[in-house]
């Protein structure tokens, strides 16, 4: 896997440690934003299945999907400039993320046995929210919710 060195580190070891123990796993902003884009556009949902493997951040029972949405650092998104390597403890931040990544597809593995549909949605994605409604909406066969409001119409007809 290879990974960007991240140069220094601005903060202490003790102040480093004490922000990283204040990031939340559940109903982070970027999960918040994607469950509002499902809501606006008439989906309905469940959050954080314990009964399914991983946990899904949202699962959309109707339909068999399940929607993981994945910081970049956290999750290594390739690609991502936000997927870097802490310089401080390399070896240490590596196997995590290795460790992250295996669970991420093991459990992406099991929910396909499953019969489920899985959707990973990036951190960075969340920059267009706009594209990212547009492949929600194409990934799930909805109608374009812009054009109904344009037309006056106040709710979506969900297929």
């Amino acid at each position: 896997m290879a990974l960007k060195i991240q140069k220094m580190d601005r903060l202490s070891a003790a102040a480093r440690s004490a922000l990283m123990s204040r990031i939340g796993q559940a109903n982070t902003s970027p999960e918040r934003r994607v469950r509002r884009i499902l809501h606006r556009n008439g989906l309905r949902f469940r959050l954080h299945r314990r009964d399914l493997p991983g946990t899904p951040d949202i699962v959309l029972p109707s339909r068999l999907t399940a929607i993981f949405v994945h910081g970049c650092f956290w999750h290594q998104h390739k690609g991502c400039r936000r997927a870097s390597l802490p310089s401080t403890n390399p070896e240490k931040w590596r196997d995590k993320f290795e460790r992250n990544v295996a669970r991420d597809a093991a459990a992406y593995a099991a929910l396909g046995e499953l019969g489920w549909q899985v959707i990973v949605v990036w951190e960075c994605e969340l920059k267009n929210e706009a594209a990212l409604e547009r492949s929600l909406r194409d990934r799930f066969t909805l109608p374009d919710n812009a054009k109904r409001l344009e037309s006056g119409a106040s709710t979506l007809d969900i297929p």
